[in-house]
């Protein structure tokens, strides 16, 4: 069973009555570190001065790129660098779920970092306000920082290397140190998880060595459903709900498993080892876009074919693009359709229904992985009608115009880009209750770390943001 537990903790707890809501967070100087395990009782203000937001009228999106020791935050609509963060590490980014933070995995510790743009709805329209990019002294404490999971207006972090789970409002970060809260696996483990919309708890379990199980588990911490047939689980993916709960796919070794309408269901396929561990979602289509590796014994296998999962009856469909890919080459446009930047520098538009490749987009030169799954390599993440897709090799963020099927700019960065992160200023995976007040919600995808397919122990500092490398 999955504890619940208050930051206070010293020691694991198995079992408790409910979840508390705590401040999970340390608020820190600039130059200073909280000691291990310590955590403030209640949300501090923070110690740097935050430059007075002005009213625009519209928001463009602002794209934050991790490089070796900094944070690089770029405006795509002039190209300007509006700021230039140095911070030693690897650092791994993640949308953190509001539209305007995002999550900065730094070895024991996420960081959020306030991209300054923010759209806040009033009745039927919003107010769109812009400050100058910087990280912020809010920190959330977790030994080798994992996944971050955004889904129903909540924000879920994992630490690898305690099982500690954190959650809170993706919403209440906008005004400092959000209330969260605290739950921990049984053991430590490569994991992920995320709340979902009637308050239950998705989560995997394992340990260092193993892990083949994935829970859903009630707000006393009681399994109310539990699947055991998912070796190697890997990354998730949340899909249009079902008729009477979330849908949500996990990655496995002997094919996904989907959490539909209160119960686990295995996807059936043909080969023995059939490998889905990075997956992107998009929660306006019932289809879970993924990679289909199939090679348990190669060191690095260049699949050329993904699959799309269909949630609804467990089937799936491979699609051959005749080009392999790696873990930051999928992810899923406004409309739901499919989109795979594979080794020949094209972007492939998958109709998500059919698998039809409808659209070949060049974006950018001929590439190939390289061994080291932490060498700077092309990214894309998407945002309105634009997919965003970074040049490692030749310093440049290309914006692609999903609706035209072309590159629409181009921009040139001072450094080369490892990590990428885009924000608009709406929240990426709002509450359905917003959503049904006009709020967008993006495509969620799995694959922003790395997958450990040989190598199951927990992650090296700093290795993990939220989901999978090919390896």
């Amino acid at each position: 069973m999955l504890g619940f537990i208050t930051m206070h903790r010293r020691g694991p707890v198995t079992l408790a009555a409910l979840a508390v809501g705590v401040p999970a967070l340390t608020a820190c100087g600039a130059g200073g570190a909280e000691q291990a395990g310590a955590a403030s009782s209640s949300p501090r203000t923070e110690e740097t001065t935050k430059a007075a937001a002005k009213e625009v009228s519209r928001l463009t999106p602002r794209a934050v790129v991790a490089y070796d020791g900094a944070l690089l935050t770029v405006d795509t609509a002039s190209g300007e660098v509006v700021d230039d963060t140095a911070k030693e590490g690897f650092l791994r980014l993640n949308n953190a779920g509001d539209g305007r933070h995002v999550m900065v995995s730094d070895g024991d510790v996420f960081r959020v970092y306030d991209t300054g743009l923010d759209a806040h709805k009033h009745g039927d329209h919003y107010h769109y306000r812009e400050s100058a990019p910087e990280l912020t002294d809010v920190t959330f404490d977790a030994p080798h920082a994992g996944h971050v999971v955004v889904h129903d207006g909540k924000t879920t972090l994992l630490g690898d290397g305690d099982g500690s789970i954190t959650t809170f409002e993706s919403e209440a970060l906008k005004h400092g140190a959000p209330d969260a809260t605290e739950r921990k696996t049984e053991h430590p483990h490569h994991g992920v998880a995320l709340e979902l919309a009637d308050g239950t708890l998705f989560t995997t379990q394992g340990t260092e060595d193993e892990r083949h199980t994935v829970r859903v588990l009630g707000k006393d911490g009681a399994v109310k459903a539990e699947t055991t047939d998912c070796p190697g689980v890997h990354g998730e993916a949340a899909a249009a709900p079902g008729a009477s709960s979330d849908t949500v796919m996990a990655g496995c070794e002997n094919g996904p498993v989907i959490y539909r309408d209160g119960k686990f269901h295995k996807v059936a396929v043909a080969d023995a080892y059939a490998r889905s561990g990075n997956l992107a979602g998009s929660e306006t289509s019932p289809i879970v876009l993924g990679d289909y590796k199939v090679d348990e014994d190669a060191e690095q296998e260049r699949p050329t074919r993904v699959a799309l999962f269909d949630t609804r009856d467990g089937s799936h469909r491979l699609v051959d693009l005749g080009s392999s890919y790696w873990f930051r080459s999928l992810a899923r446009g406004p409309e739901g359709e499919a989109l795979v930047l594979t080794y020949d520098g094209k972007l492939n538009v998958i109709d998500e229904e059919s698998g039809k490749v409808v659209r070949k987009i060049d974006v950018i030169q001929p590439w190939e992985e390289k061994a080291d799954w932490q060498e700077a390599g092309p990214a894309i993440k998407v945002a309105g009608s634009s997919a965003y897709v970074t040049d490692a090799q030749n310093k440049k963020l290309h914006v692609v115009d999903l609706t035209e099927g072309e590159v629409a700019k181009t921009i040139d960065l001072p450094q080369t880009p490892v990590e990428l992160a885009v924000v608009t200023g709406k929240p990426e995976a709002p509450a359905r209750e917003e959503k049904a007040h006009g709020h967008a919600s993006h495509g969620h995808v799995s694959h922003e770390g790395h997958d450990h397919a040989h190598d199951d122990a927990a992650p090296s500092a700093g290795a993990e943001g939220h989901g999978g490398h090919g390896h």
